[in-house]
């Protein structure tokens, strides 16, 4: 590990401030489940690490205002997974989140921290595509909200520019039913990265929302209108060809050693089918 400054900025301005003068020499420090290996391996070597767990602005807070439930920047994965708002309004978040590394991870990592590292088998990003996230960015200009769509750009990569840090993630609160179910393939239970990431959202006028992660640069939002796999009255067997298609941006990399092409394409298949299936059981509960 290679000698490097350490900053506690006390507000988001300072924090800012010092992105801004460090630019790409610079590492933010949250919950630091990645940076620490990125720092003992040698594959960053950043001229000054910054501590964002010190900034009032940015203490752990799960809240709602205005029908949209903001997470804070520093809030951790166990905070997220054990809140009664998200396991209400979002339970495939949940679900992901209490997949995200072991226990002792989860008790560390932020929700942040999983989407800015741009993973392209982060958990979270297909929840939060599929309930229309917005990512709250500081930075120069002052404050902007972007899409979570548009905020992951792909490997590594975001749309973050010089100065600018997340300080929270916004969901809007679905205004009527809407059944959503996440799920994932690994080649072992427990702690491991996935094959497949999976979330499917399915609400009462017919729209189904599915995103999968693990199977291309980054994770893929796809929007299907005709109502057909939104339909419980329409069997699995018509689904086939309609859900075939939303999978057309899936380009797993033969060069990865978790599993082969064909077979993430397969069982991309599978898990879509089921994540459906769950989703459209959620929402008729809700529709109770």
């Amino acid at each position: 590990m290679n000698r490097f400054q350490y900053a506690r900025p006390e507000t988001v301005a300072e924090a800012v401030a010092l992105l801004e003068e460090y630019g790409d020499d610079a590492r933010l420090l949250a919950g630091g489940t990645d940076l620490v290996i990125e720092l003992r391996n040698r594959w960053v070597e950043p001229k000054v690490v910054i501590d964002l767990k010190h900034i009032p602005e940015l203490t752990p807070s799960i809240t709602v205002r205005d029908d949209v439930l903001s997470i804070s920047a520093s809030t951790v994965m166990t905070d997220i997974a054990e809140d009664e708002l998200v396991q209400r309004h979002f339970p495939a978040l949940v679900e992901a989140a209490v997949v995200v590394g072991s226990v002792q991870i989860r008790a560390r990592a932020t929700l942040a921290g999983n989407i800015c590292n741009g993973s392209p088998a982060a958990d979270t990003s297909p929840p939060l595509l599929v309930y229309d996230a917005v990512v709250v960015i500081a930075g120069p200009e002052g404050t902007r909200r972007t899409p979570v769509d548009d905020f992951i750009v792909g490997p590594g990569k975001t749309s973050l520019g010089r100065g600018e840090l997340v300080t929270a993630v916004e969901l809007p609160i679905p205004q009527r039913p809407f059944g959503a179910a996440y799920t994932r393939l690994t080649r072992r239970r427990g702690t491991d990265l996935a094959s497949i990431t999976l979330c499917c959202g399915v609400d009462t006028d017919g729209h189904t929302r599915l995103a999968y992660g693990s199977v291309g640069p980054r994770a893929f939002l796809e929007i299907d209108d005709t109502g057909t796999l939104a339909d419980p009255s329409v069997s699995i067997e018509e689904k086939v060809a309609p859900l075939d298609q939303l999978f057309h941006r899936a380009s797993p990399s033969p060069k990865s050693l978790r599993a082969s092409p064909d077979y993430r394409l397969a069982m991309l298949r599978v898990l879509g089918a089921r994540a459906l299936e769950t989703a459209l059981g959620r929402l008729t509960k809700e529709q109770v």
